[in-house]
């Protein structure tokens, strides 16, 4: 799956370009399955080995994306920001809910 942001595919296919590429890693496939990665490495126009390599480093990406970054546009990052900023307010309907046991706090010995 080719990603969305064009900056982050150039840059990819930049540093793809400069690297070398010392390192394999081997699939063992079905014949559906691999005739599934072909047909759609030809309707993307490259080639299976580039389908594949681009498919699951966007896959990583998505993965580590919640683990590792946390990205908004300046306007959004701004009211983020303001957010976290104002003074905390006492809420104390919250504060009971959250003060309550829950079945997860129920164990064996209740």
């Amino acid at each position: 799956m080719p990603t969305s942001d064009p900056e982050a595919r150039e840059a990819d296919s930049r540093s793809s370009a400069i690297a070398t590429k010392a390192d394999r890693i081997a699939l063992r496939l079905s014949r559906e399955q691999h005739e599934l990665l072909a047909e759609a490495s030809r309707a993307e126009r490259t080639t299976l080995s580039a389908f594949v390599l681009d498919a699951s480093l966007q896959r990583a990406r998505d993965a580590l994306a919640d683990r590792r970054r946390f990205q908004l546009p300046d306007p959004q990052w701004d009211a983020f920001v303001a957010m976290l900023d104002r003074p905390v307010r006492d809420r104390p309907d919250l504060r009971a809910l959250l003060s309550r046991r829950t079945v997860f706090d129920r164990g064996d010995r209740d």
